[in-house]
């Protein structure tokens, strides 16, 4: 059995990215999450990703520790891991290590927490510009291939690397436009969408350094987490 090491579901943005294509497509896994640390005895991510980070994929004696070269890993098996269309499938390519490499300033700014809703103190040019790019680049996509989802009809790949900003703009009120906004609902409403929500409420675990990141930034307006 395949099995997906991933962390806190209220943090971890590169864990959401396969676990969402694996469940949106039925692919057979076994979780496994290990909260980041801060927690005593907490488990050391080496002893199971050779980068010492998550997501990580194990099957067999085949592991993979990135979230593209995961999905990659997936695509070499299973139908509808990205679009059959050569021309969608080459945008959605293209977009998704776009996301995967860049838009630090969103990121930074805005670090994923499931459970919080944050008033930033201000929204710098970078992160203005990160936004833009991302309105446009879902424009683009729902426009050419006819949405509903990025790269048309079915949610393939493309549409999990952006999932975790649909969270983000549920946390920090983004404005990614009419259409944006939409698709971002509209991802957000997907059922294992809302179980990963759910689950990452519920989570009783705090990482001290990804809240104290969200502080210097923002101030915490609601916090609908469970005690920890």
């Amino acid at each position: 059995m395949v099995e997906l090491f991933i962390a806190n579901k209220n943090y971890s943005s590169w864990s959401l990215r396969p676990w969402l294509v694996m469940k949106m497509l039925g692919i057979p896994f076994t979780e496994r999450l290990v909260p980041f640390a801060g927690l005593a005895g907490h488990v050391d991510f080496t002893t199971f990703s050779p980068s010492g980070r998550v997501p990580c994929l194990v099957n067999g004696d085949t592991v993979v520790w990135d979230s593209l070269a995961i999905i990659e890993y997936l695509a070499d098996t299973y139908a509808g891991v990205w679009p059959a269309d050569a021309k969608a499938r080459a945008w959605s390519r293209s977009a998704s290590a776009e996301m995967h490499s860049g838009f630090s300033d969103l990121r930074t700014i805005c670090g994923m927490n499931c459970g919080v809703r944050v008033e930033l103190r201000a929204r710098p040019e970078g992160l203005q510009r990160d936004i833009a790019r991302i309105t446009a680049l879902w424009s683009e996509g729902l426009t050419r291939f006819g949405g509903p989802f990025l790269a048309g009809k079915a949610f393939t790949a493309v549409d999990a690397f952006f999932a975790p900003v649909t969270f983000r703009a549920l946390s920090y009120g983004l404005d990614f436009g009419p259409a944006g906004n939409a698709y971002a609902q509209m991802i957000r409403e997907l059922a294992p969408m809302r179980d990963w929500y759910e689950a990452g409420l519920a989570e009783p675990w705090r990482d001290e350094p990804h809240d104290a990141e969200i502080r210097s930034f923002g101030t915490i307006t609601q916090d609908l987490r469970a005690p920890a």
